[in-house]
């Protein structure tokens, strides 16, 4: 090694021993002919110090150093005197005296600097081109070594609770199942493509076929959608599949694991529910306007359809009277302070969700009503309604009045800024929970048509399997969702494993005997091979991170994301690809006016 130690581990114990370091210059400062700089690796900063009555080359080559130059010193640890200690630092005691200086690599004047507070400043397309000198910032390296203890936790537990570790393949077969995947060309078979998986989901219920009983991997996986936050092209989920397992099987080992991974990664955080909160998917809809909600604070939804069937206001009367719509009510304390301005911005979240508007009742610390909507409803009915939802003076009430989910999900939206306005939301608690029995099939908002609500390999609740042909949007579902903090961070079900039942979902899904057997044959064949009953899980682990981290996307936890066009600023992907490469593959590209 070209170096005795790093620069985080030196200590008093040290003192008077050479020592050889190697880094990058951190920080320079000059004081009256003797140079400092803290140098820095991945382990800390220890100081240095130049001083030419030690050795007069050695300092007349520090004179040029500049920040980021690569660096190896070789000095004798001294006490630092008592005044200039920094408690901060584990090396706060000590500095090392360099006697020998080699230059490793000089580097140009970073395009942004590394400190926190001015690299806040740095543009983040400049932060994502640069990605290598982003990379060594004490917080980036914070969040990847956080990522790493994190996998290192999940590893251990799956690997004591008996799952086996398989690794799957990333180029598989085309199986559309709902966002679109990346293509590989297969130059051997000109014309033809292998995919990038979007998880390893039929991959691993063959491995339950295959009698492996219970796996577990940490894998890449791949979609082609539009990208936000919490959300990148590829990205990284673990998952475990088992066999002969129920639902609460699933659950616990699931629960186990992130119970052990917060007690160890995050000890200071805590944990809401243990064990965790559970709801149905019906349940968190109508309390709180989401299929994954955040529980770390009240501000719970009301229905009133039945209040207001045949009352004079005929928005909310209309919506009450047509089936597979609902009229809610959301109460948030304090909420009359509002301003117009705020109140707009509300009725603006609303309508992106989905809502033609937002209606409000605003009660004022007099007891008066304020509200556009009082006069159709009636002064009598309009207190009712408060008096349902307890709002009191100085509250104001919102309405969703639209087909169920619409109603619901608008409402919800509404609710989780408002908790975010009132300061509501803590940084400090953990608050896990299970949705579960959702639907088995939902509506296309495009074009509202039936789709499978999670995948087409979902097992239906056994109490439900008449509904199939009667009315399959009530049909629910073996499938369990595990939200943090009002985030989805991963989802599963107990799986079909009878090709009869398979097939019937496909019928069920408008999907053709022929169109079944081009696209799951595989699936179908393998399932009169002795299929076990199995059922898994798929957790995001870039997202779990994210939230253990306090970080507000997973860019921030990801050592080379993509931005938030899918390109990779730093290798400048996606490219060109040379005309002789595409024509090997069979390929040409057509401009598209």
């Amino acid at each position: 090694m070209l170096r005795t130690n790093t620069c985080g581990e030196l200590t008093k114990k040290e003192i008077n021993k050479e020592v050889t370091l190697c880094g990058w210059v951190h920080r320079r400062r000059d004081h009256g002919g003797i140079i400092f700089i803290d140098l820095r690796d991945r382990y800390g900063l220890t100081q240095i110090k130049f001083d030419p009555e030690i050795n007069k080359e050695t300092h007349r080559q520090a004179d040029k150093l500049r920040n980021e130059w690569v660096v190896a010193v070789t000095g004798k640890v001294i006490a630092r005197p008592e005044t200039m200690i920094n408690k901060k630092l584990k090396t706060g005691e000590i500095e090392v005296e360099i006697d020998k200086l080699e230059i490793l690599n000089e580097s140009k004047t970073p395009p942004f600097e590394l400190s926190e507070e001015k690299a806040k400043e740095a543009n983040e397309e400049i932060r994502m081109e640069y990605r290598y000198i982003d990379l060594r910032r004490k917080k980036m390296q914070k969040n990847l070594r956080l990522r790493n203890e994190v996998t290192k936790v999940i590893r251990d537990y799956f690997y004591k609770e008996g799952f086996l570790d398989v690794e799957t393949p990333c180029m598989v077969k085309d199986t559309p199942e709902g966002s679109r995947e990346y293509l590989v060309p297969a130059r051997t078979f000109p014309g033809q493509f292998y995919v990038l998986p979007q998880s390893p989901q039929q991959l691993k219920q063959f491995l339950m076929i295959g009698g492996i009983d219970k796996y577990f991997q940490i894998a890449r996986c791949f979609r082609d959608e539009d990208l936000r936050g919490d959300r990148q092209p590829e990205f990284t989920q673990f998952e475990i599949e088992m066999s002969f397992a129920e639902q609460e099987d699933v659950i616990n080992v699931m629960e186990g694991c992130f119970l052990e991974v917060s007690k160890k990664i995050v000890p200071k955080k805590k944990i809401l529910n243990n064990p965790f909160a559970r709801m149905t998917w019906q349940e968190a809809m109508e309390r709180y306007g989401s299929d994954k909600p955040d529980i770390r604070y009240d501000l719970e939804i009301k229905p009133v359809t039945e209040m207001v069937k045949g009352c004079g206001f005929k928005v909310f009367a209309g919506m009450a009277e047509k089936n597979g719509h609902a009229v809610h009510a959301l109460k948030i304390d304090k909420g009359a302070k509002f301003t117009r301005k705020e109140i707009d911005d509300l009725t603006r979240i609303a309508q992106d969700n989905g809502a033609k508007g937002l209606a409000y009742i605003i009660i004022k610390e007099d007891g008066k009503l304020q509200s556009p909507i009082v006069k159709f409803l009636g002064e009598d009915l309009a207190k009712d309604i408060l008096n349902t939802v307890s709002a009191k003076q100085g509250d104001i009430v919102f309405f969703g009045a639209d087909e169920f989910v619409t109603a619901c999900e608008s409402l919800g939206a509404v609710r989780k800024e408002c908790a975010r306005m009132l300061n509501l939301i803590s940084k400090d608690v953990l608050a896990y929970l299970w949705v579960v029995d959702f639907p088995l099939f939902e509506k296309s908002k495009e074009t509202g048509a039936l789709g499978a609500a999670h995948h087409p390999f979902t097992r239906p609740l056994k109490e439900d399997m008449e509904l199939l042909d009667k009315d399959p949007f009530k049909v629910r579902s073996h499938a369990y969702d595990l939200v943090l903090n009002g985030v989805e961070i991963g989802g599963g079900s107990l799986r079909i494993h009878e090709k009869d039942l398979q097939e019937k979902i496909f019928t069920v899904l408008g999907i053709s005997e022929s169109d079944a057997e081009r696209r799951f044959g595989h699936m179908l064949k393998a399932f009169e091979y002795g299929a076990p009953p199995h059922g898994g899980i798929a957790m995001g682990l870039d997202r779990f991170v994210m939230l253990l981290a306090d970080e507000p996307n997973i860019r921030e936890v990801m050592a080379f994301p993509k931005d938030g066009k899918g390109r990779d600023l730093m290798l400048n992907a996606p490219a060109p690809i040379d005309e002789k490469e595409l024509k090997e593959l069979g390929l040409g590209i057509r401009k598209i006016d």
